[in-house]
């Protein structure tokens, strides 16, 4: 049936003789099979190379469409379900997803679903069965990939306050290269927006004509006007994802400026912006859920007074436009994750706002009249609602003295210094409060920290460099595939109690155990490696944990040598996960260009609580993070 079926296939395409390699590739699109070109003209030149001229007959198509698509390694698979070796008829389908797949629940309407939706026979299709090429372009499929498909939704509970989620963050959103010289772009915004970011930051200097302008002060980055962000914003704030979206404004503009950002704001974001509390409920004991703030843009910044004398204000519009903070919200040092400057500004309203302006403001001006109290306009002060900025002073200060309302900032340094020595308090500090972190100003290239060391003690907002590709921005995106791509992350129970005994050192009676057993199995159409002259590497795969420290850990394959094609592996790697709800699980895949240096390939992260059981596809992404159309891995998942 196959064979009468690919001969009507193709059959147009050689009406007027024999095809050269475009036209291959034109018939392996119009089939939908993905493919590299460069494999594909490899294949090609080597069916060529037995004969003369630059075209194939129909039977040397054939050979390319089984060479690329008929992988032997499912065809084992489907035999051994196939009575004849040719067709799989539905009850035989169900015991493959039972069987193999660990689908316990699938049924006959499983399968016959699966066979309507990739039977291309039509014949086959009628009879409730499937032939060899459905059965593949299942193999190939979204269903089959190792990602589990209802983690693809939003499937866990929205309701909970905003501090039990973890929240996709970035930082310096608007730099699109590094800190000193790199081009300010709204496409930093753009971007990150789209990938379902949730959490933007907008750094922000006076401009000419009292314009307010984003940029990295004291550098020499592009500036974009405020104003432009902010329209960028509108734009793209909900097309990845319902929930609520938080501006944290680093905010180093006069007052008369930080009018006409709140001005902006308003007439820009108009029904978006949140700038009252829900219900006008001022008396506020927790924060709203993610459900509840659904479409709406909240301001974190620093703020006058309570919320009650904001909700005053709106009604009685006469008061002094603004006003000195008291010294208990003075300039955080943590609102300042400057980079150390280039040069120092001349101008005494830009030297209050320097890397060091944090220190000289909290102790009242003795000697130096420049530098001036941070004040904070209120009608901006006015549209901060959930998100008030507030200086972080130990844990036990919080304890006595925050509202559920007031976030704080901590730099990398100081964090990674109270997960070593405060785990506790930390974790007990982020059950009740929003917490960000964001990476030290050194980093002058915009590198990124490690996100899973502050995941693990339960901080919400982990700000990274969306711009700077890496190990750590794949385990961002790994992270926030989960829960639908929606960029909120439900924390595991037991960082959500406040009574939790749970340390990432000592994790305790919250150890769920998972035994996981993979087993690499091929690969398919890998990226050649960049030395190669055709389509050759030698390509390895490392697994690696993340997680608690006591489950970190990383395994490497052996080495196939020259095959990016098809190479195939067939190990079994092993691993015991003590806490599996923080566990992430990343896929690398390298060419072995000496004993000392790999050339990265392609990689695929997620968490290990979607990890799809039995033969699953991974899909490969670019360093980019940009799926690569026809590449993958094939394993066989198992855990208890």
């Amino acid at each position: 049936v196959s064979h009468t079926w690919f001969w009507s296939v193709i059959q147009n395409d050689f009406k007027t003789g024999n095809i050269d390699l475009e036209g291959c590739m034109r018939l392996l699109e119009k089939m939908q099979i993905p493919f590299d070109e460069i494999h594909v003209r490899h294949v090609f030149k080597k069916t060529i190379d037995k004969q003369s001229g630059q075209i194939i007959s129909m039977d040397d198509f054939k050979a390319i469409y089984r060479a690329l698509v008929h992988r032997a390694e499912f065809q084992e698979l489907f035999r051994a379900y196939s009575p004849d070796g040719q067709i799989l008829p539905d009850t035989q389908l169900v015991k493959f997803l039972v069987k193999e797949q660990f689908q316990t629940e699938a049924s006959e309407t499983t399968a016959f679903e699966i066979i309507s939706k990739y039977e291309p026979i039509d014949e086959v299709r009628k009879k409730k069965q499937m032939s060899f090429e459905g059965f593949v372009r299942y193999m190939n499929s979204e269903e089959c990939s190792i990602f589990k498909t209802q983690h693809k939704t939003i499937y866990q509970d929205m309701n909970q306050p905003l501090c039990d989620y973890f929240i996709s963050s970035s930082h310096n959103t608007y730099l699109i290269a590094d800190q000193l010289m790199g081009p300010s772009h709204l496409w930093g915004y753009t971007s990150a927006l789209l990938k379902g970011c949730r959490c933007l930051e907008i750094d922000c200097w006076d401009g000419t004509n009292n314009e307010p302008i984003v940029y990295h002060g004291h550098t020499l980055t592009s500036k974009i006007p405020f104003r432009s962000v902010i329209h960028v914003i509108d734009k793209y704030a909900f097309m990845s994802s319902a929930y609520p979206l938080v501006l944290s404004l680093e905010n180093h503009c006069s007052t008369k400026q930080q009018e006409v950002m709140a001005e902006c704001l308003k007439s820009i974001l108009g029904e978006k912006l949140l700038s009252s509390p829900l219900g006008g409920d001022a008396e506020m004991t927790r924060l709203p859920s993610p459900e509840a703030l659904k479409f709406k843009v909240l301001v974190k910044n620093k703020k006058i007074g309570t919320i009650e004398e904001s909700m005053l204000r709106t009604d009685d519009e006469t008061v002094a436009e603004t006003e000195n903070l008291s010294s208990e919200s003075e300039s955080d040092d943590e609102e300042s994750d400057e980079t150390i400057p280039i040069y120092q500004s001349r101008s005494p309203s830009k030297r209050r706002a320097g890397p060091r302006a944090s220190i000289a403001s909290i102790t009242p001006p003795q000697k130096k009249p420049k530098v001036r109290t941070p004040k904070v306009a209120l009608a901006l002060s006015d549209l901060v609602v959930y998100t008030k900025s507030s200086t972080f002073v130990s844990f036990e200060h919080s304890l006595q003295n925050q509202k559920c309302y007031e976030n704080n900032s901590i730099g990398e340094v100081k964090a990674r210094k109270f997960v070593k020595q405060s785990a506790k308090e930390f974790i007990s500090h982020t059950t009740r409060f929003i917490t960000r972190i964001y990476p030290k100003g050194t980093r002058m290239t915009s590198s990124n920290y490690n996100p899973q060391e502050f995941w693990n003690v339960g901080c919400q907002m982990v700000a990274l460099n969306f711009q700077t590709p890496g190990t750590q921005m794949e385990l961002q995106d790994g992270k926030f595939l989960d829960n639908g791509g929606c960029g909120y992350v439900l924390k595991p129970e037991f960082l959500r109690d406040p009574n939790t005994t749970f340390t990432p050192q000592n994790v305790g009676g919250h150890s769920k155990p998972m035994s996981l057993s993979i087993r690499l199995i091929s690969g398919h159409q890998l990226p050649p490696s960049s030395l190669s002259k055709t389509n050759k590497a030698d390509p390895l795969v490392q697994i690696e944990i993340y997680g608690v420290p006591e489950d970190q850990t990383r395994k490497k394959s052996g080495v196939v040598k020259s095959n990016a094609l098809n190479p195939k592996w067939n190990e079994t790697f092993s691993f015991n996960i003590q806490v599996p709800e923080l566990a992430m699980i990343r896929f690398c895949v390298q060419d072995e260009v000496s004993v000392v240096n790999n050339e990265f390939l392609g990689q695929y992260t997620l968490p290990v609580m979607s990890l799809n059981t039995g033969y699953r596809n991974i899909p490969l992404l670019t360093r980019e993070g940009i799926k690569l159309e026809s590449a993958s891995l094939f394993v066989h998942v198992w855990y208890y």
